[in-house]
């Protein structure tokens, strides 16, 4: 017989177990029953609706604190809500239609039959549009599920954009997807992916081109594929990829798929010729070889698949699907948007022939003006050209602590203001050279022209407590110099001559960035609503809403992130420079060969974004008699007598902010707060040449200046 000590050792293990939780089909039932919705219980658990679908689908299990949480509510359902014997509805009327289950979707062969008898269970799935209803069985809740598809869109792309793909075969889509992967080998898995799948997503732009579907590979699932776990080299991350002779590469190529120009890396598209017009190509990523940049993809790589798949399938459906870095995403989405060219009906012939969209860049590469390009290029190095460049970058700007004033010094504050996406701001209604640039002497200045012109505004003189609105550095031109339109049309509206005395200018124009800003303009704001930043909010309940959004959901702080690295990386992507340690001035590079290489575009973005910084800066001046101590990018730092930005910002007596000012809010060009230190801190590191809005956020954050 056991003794007493033994039993009580026993029990105590058994108390010591994780709290054991009802099979998923229950835990829905439960919830149901109460009348709660998923996305009301993800809330009181402090977790995101996503995240209790899983639960409720046997995909994933809640960990502590939440698990003996979770537990607790459940058991309270259950005494009040039990299986059997508890009180039934009044039944429907006669009339009612009875509802019709979808049938359930198999993308490989079906499961092998097993001695074991088993109970069915039917569990609604939830999606966009008609809910599909999925059969599983009460063993299979044990595991994740295969074969769950509901229709969240129309064929061929039913299962969305694109699949994270892990060892186990198992292909985790958008909406909580989970398809069943049975491919071994790469090129078994770009066959999947196309015939049978039913990923990818429709084009952005009637004349566009669909989206090729996305296939995200764990470490576990590149193995499995025969690729190494890491990709190692002595190159930039970006130029890695496997030798020809690899495997794998000899796969491809037996199965007559091709590979880009730039191989088997990170990101890897395997594709063959268009036959008519079904486009055969699909895009890797993978993640144990870096293809998610940790600065624009925050803690993506520590996910599991089912929340890697949420992160790039919202960043897919609101922004693009990736197909690179975001860089290269915010520069394909601009294409996408406004697409090259357009069928259009050979009046000769009869015949539909591909023609000139208006509005778009084009097809062919155009050669910048001398003044736009940069040192290296080609036209510049080929004309000897010595006629100096445009430098219409972002502020990197300190103001001279002998500009402080007593009253300023004694300030406890220094408090830091970021615009949200300056850049995307900048992109709004902003009109750009579509065509190639003329040469023109002694011109008159045209505000409404885009282009680069040859000015003096050396004669300027301004107050030396803001920064020139004119030079990145904030210091007075000191000679002509090159300028982008909307620079001298601020001279203009600050009151000052313009006397071009040369110019590059564009006949053609448009607001061709326009679709591209209205699209991430949309996405960054629906991301921060989903991170309870909304629209509706008064400033002090919108700064109170910022300082926990981030750790509201992380999987929408890192899209959030991803859809600024967008905007960011897509404008410096206009004005790629070349890469390598092999590379040799006046040699063309990769980056040439594209309609977007824009420098122009580029330079018209920024001008516009410091002109807009600089004027708020001066209206600020005029409104509070406030000077900022620093301007880094979109972040500016001003003295202030408390902790918050409502301490120092400008409001009428109705208590709604000046026009003019910065504003605090959520959409692009509204301001939020950076961060906050002490003023003594912010002068010392004046005194020392630093710029205190580099570091305003503390912990050695530094500020992305642009690109």
């Amino acid at each position: 017989m056991p003794t007493e000590e033994e039993l009580f050792a026993s029990v105590d293990a058994l108390l010591g177990e994780e709290p054991q939780l009802p099979p998923p089909a229950e835990r829905a039932r439960l919830r149901e029953a109460a009348g709660i919705t998923q996305a009301r219980l993800a809330a009181a658990l402090k977790s995101s609706t996503q995240t209790v679908k899983n639960w409720e689908n046997g995909r994933s299990e809640p960990k502590e604190p939440r698990l003996t949480a979770y537990q607790r509510l459940l058991k309270g359902w259950a005494a009040k809500y039990p299986a059997h014997g508890a009180p039934t509805a009044a039944p429907a009327p006669a009339t009612a239609a009875a509802p019709q289950p979808v049938p359930e979707t198999f993308t490989g062969p079906a499961a092998p039959d097993t001695a074991e008898p088993e109970t069915e269970t039917v569990v609604p799935v939830e999606a966009p549009g008609a809910p599909a209803v999925v059969k599983r069985s009460a063993k299979s809740w044990r595991s994740p599920g295969r074969k769950i598809n509901p229709n969240i869109a129309a064929a061929p792309y039913q299962h969305g954009p694109l699949a994270v793909l892990d060892g186990d075969g198992f292909a985790y889509g958008v909406e909580g997807i989970v398809l069943d992967c049975p491919a071994t080998t790469v090129v078994e898995l770009v066959e999947w992916t196309l015939r049978e799948s039913g990923l990818g997503a429709a084009k952005l732009n009637r004349y566009g081109k669909d989206s090729d579907p996305l296939i995200v590979l764990t470490a576990a699932a590149a193995v499995k594929l025969g690729l190494p776990e890491r990709l190692e080299g002595h190159e930039q991350r970006r130029s890695l990829r496997l030798p020809e002779d690899h495997p794998v590469v000899k796969q491809v190529a037996k199965a007559k798929w091709q590979l880009t120009q730039r191989g088997f890396g990170p990101w890897a598209r395997i594709y063959r010729k268009v036959q008519g017009r079904e486009r055969q190509c699909v895009q890797l990523a993978i993640l144990s070889w870096d293809a998610l940049d940790e600065r624009s993809w925050p803690g993506v790589t520590e996910m599991d698949p089912i929340d890697i798949a949420r992160v790039l399938g919202v960043y897919a459906q609101r922004v693009i699907t990736p197909r690179g870095s975001t860089a290269v995403s915010g520069l394909e989405l601009m294409t996408a948007l406004r697409p090259p060219t357009k069928p259009e009906r050979d009046e000769e012939t009869g015949n539909w022939v591909s023609g000139y969209n208006p509005g778009s860049l084009g097809t062919e590469p155009m050669d910048p003006a001398p003044p736009e390009a940069t040192p290296e290029h080609p036209v510049v190095v080929n004309s000897g050209w010595q006629g100096g460049f445009l430098n219409e970058e972002a502020y990197q700007w300190v103001r001279d602590v002998n500009t402080l004033s007593d009253e300023e010094c004694t300030l406890p504050y220094a408090v830091g203001l970021d615009l949200n996406t300056a850049f995307l701001a900048a992109a709004a209604r902003l009109a750009v050279g579509l065509s190639a640039p003329d040469h023109f002497h002694n011109v008159q200045f045209n505000p409404k022209i885009p282009g680069s012109w040859l000015v003096d505004l050396s004669h300027i003189e301004l107050d030396p407590r803001l920064p020139s609105p004119f030079t990145p550095d904030g210091s007075r031109p000191t000679g002509p110099a090159w300028y982008q339109t909307h620079t001298l049309a601020y001279a203009q509206e600050l009151g000052h001559d313009v006397h071009p005395i040369e110019a590059y200018l564009r006949r053609e124009t448009g607001a061709y960035l326009d679709p591209w800003h209205d699209r991430l303009k949309n996405a960054y704001v629906d991301t921060l609503a989903d991170m309870g930043v909304t629209r509706g909010l008064d400033d002090r309940a919108f700064l109170a809403a910022m300082d926990q959004h981030k750790h509201n959901d992380p999987a929408m702080a890192a899209v959030l992130a991803a859809i600024k690295a967008t905007v960011k990386g897509g404008v410096g992507k206009l004005r790629e420079r070349p890469q390598g340690k092999h590379y040799k001035q006046g040699e063309p590079w990769p980056a040439l060969e594209r309609p977007t290489w824009r420098p122009d575009i580029r330079a018209a973005v920024i001008s516009k974004a410091r002109v807009n910084m600089h004027r708020k800066l001066n209206n600020m001046a005029k409104m509070t008699g406030l000077f900022p101590l620093a301007v880094l990018s979109d972040c500016v730092v001003y003295p202030s007598p408390g902790e918050s930005p409502l301490d120092f910002l400008p409001y009428a007596a109705s208590g709604k902010p000046q026009p003019g000012g910065f504003r605090l809010g959520p959409t692009p060009g509204l301001a939020k707060l950076e961060g906050v230190q002490s003023m003594l801190w912010a002068v010392d590191l004046m005194e020392k040449g630093l710029n205190p809005a580099r570091h305003i956020k503390g912990g050695d954050a530094v500020l992305d200046e642009g690109e």
